[in-house]
């Protein structure tokens, strides 16, 4: 198994692994990692960024891992052909992910009552339900991670390229940095994988004690990421990033 497909799927499967398996260990009880607080949370997903990318381009992927990205790059390059396969790939990667998640923290689900915690370990929640202004600020949020993520790439930052294998980690710390500022209004989905295929596993699975899995949010961090991905294509063709 080896190529771009698969890549999307190994690499999207490694991001939401750690994602929300970090969640997971500071808020499911008697986990060691439990109360750990948004600090632990929002560097756990910049480390889980970057061990997504090394994974996918291990295996000869692209490392997209986020449908809103991928439909940035296909409106960046005219090439649409991309984007079904990879997100269905990003799509199954996520929910295997929620799958492995319930299965590592097995023990802890039947000890956490809060039903409310044990969503939040697969897919975002607004801090104050609005819908949209919940929208307006996961489409906002997702420009500001293409513009920037897509700046990584760009000659006014390194002429020549950068050093081969430095970009990961400065995507990993452009998610990190996009947490711990911009993370409190909606838990930022800014990916429409990252929050749908959890969301579906945690729907299908039996998790001891769980409630629903609060489908009537569910478009906002699908939808408003994807329209803040083609924007923020938009912004990088008109500013010259790409």
């Amino acid at each position: 198994m080896h190529g771009p497909v698969f890549g999307e799927f190994l690499g999207t499967l490694i991001l939401i692994l750690l994602g929300d398996g970090v969640v997971a260990n500071v808020l499911l009880k008697k986990s060691k990692g439990e109360n750990g607080g948004w600090i632990v949370i929002a560097t756990g997903w910049g480390l889980a960024v970057l061990c997504g990318i090394i994974a996918s381009l291990g295996v000869g992927g692209v490392a997209h891992l986020n449908p809103a990205v991928t439909i940035a790059v296909a409106m960046g390059s005219g090439s649409y052909d991309i984007v079904v396969p990879y997100i269905l790939a990003q799509m199954a990667g996520a929910f295997c992910a929620g799958v492995l998640v319930w299965l590592i923290y097995l023990p802890h689900w039947a000890e956490t009552p809060d039903q409310g915690a044990k969503l939040a370990i697969f897919c975002t929640g607004p801090a104050i339900r609005n819908i949209a202004s919940n929208a307006l600020t996961e489409f906002l949020v997702t420009i500001v991670l293409v513009v920037v993520g897509f700046s990584i790439g760009s000659k006014g930052l390194a002429a020549n390229g950068l050093t081969a294998g430095f970009g990961p980690y400065l995507w990993g710390m452009l998610v990190w940095a996009i947490g711990l500022s911009l993370g409190g209004p909606t838990g930022y989905a800014i990916n429409p994988a990252r929050d749908l295929g959890p969301r579906i596993a945690h729907a299908v699975l039996p998790i001891a004690g769980k409630g629903g899995s609060d489908w009537g949010y569910a478009l906002v961090p699908v939808l408003a990421p994807a329209l803040g991905g083609a924007v923020g294509a938009v912004i990088c063709r008109i500013t010259g990033i790409v």
